[in-house]
């Protein structure tokens, strides 16, 4: 196992695909992340989301399985995460996974200047787990919205921030988490009580 990333950069470094490299599978990206941090493996398929990758037809119900998984897993407290076989199999083209993490780059490096330890509590049990929860409620719904790729995007915007906040104990990461899908909530509301 690899060691686990500590800032937003380095988890896009570990998930960069090795050069010379056709495919990319889910086991390698959870090799080079490691297995402990369920934050870290919740936030690479939503940051793959959030890239131009959503485009991929499966992709949002294949993030959404996986993080899925891995949040019932943080939930009941297991130490070490477990992905089913066919998921670990699960790959996409190489070229296609570097074009992501370098539009994603710029992005991530901002958000490490400006993330540090704060509002601690927010990162930890109990409340940690209420973001596990919006983070399983708000990618529960992701098949049924593959035909709408970019909606998948915004939700996994929400999530990337509440997976992100956890994973470098950031709280008003968290609260933008929040914050996010709060908003996104209140515009789905508004716009079905007007087809309504």
């Amino acid at each position: 196992m690899g060691q686990e990333p500590a800032s937003l950069t380095e988890l896009i470094d570990a998930i960069d695909p090795d050069p010379g490299a056709e495919r990319v599978t889910v086991a390698e990206i959870m090799a080079k992340v490691g297995g402990r941090s369920f934050a870290s493996v919740i936030l690479v398929p939503a940051l793959i989301l959030v890239s131009p990758l959503s485009a991929i037809p499966g992709s949002p119900t294949l993030g959404m399985l996986i993080i899925v998984t891995v949040t019932v897993q943080a939930l009941i407290g297991r130490q070490h995460l477990w992905l089913p076989r066919v998921l670990m199999r699960r790959s996409v083209a190489a070229a296609r996974m570097r074009r992501a993490m370098n539009w994603l780059r710029g992005p991530a490096a901002w958000v490490d200047r400006h993330s540090r330890d704060r509002w601690h509590f927010l990162t930890v049990p109990p409340l940690a787990r209420l973001a596990q929860v919006a983070i399983l409620l708000t990618a529960l719904p992701w098949p049924l919205l593959e035909p709408l790729p970019m909606v998948t995007s915004i939700g996994a915007t929400g999530v990337s921030l509440l997976a992100l906040g956890l994973m470098v104990r950031d709280g008003v990461i968290v609260v933008m988490g929040y914050v996010f899908l709060g908003g996104l909530l209140t515009l789905l509301v508004s716009i079905w009580q007007g087809l309504v």
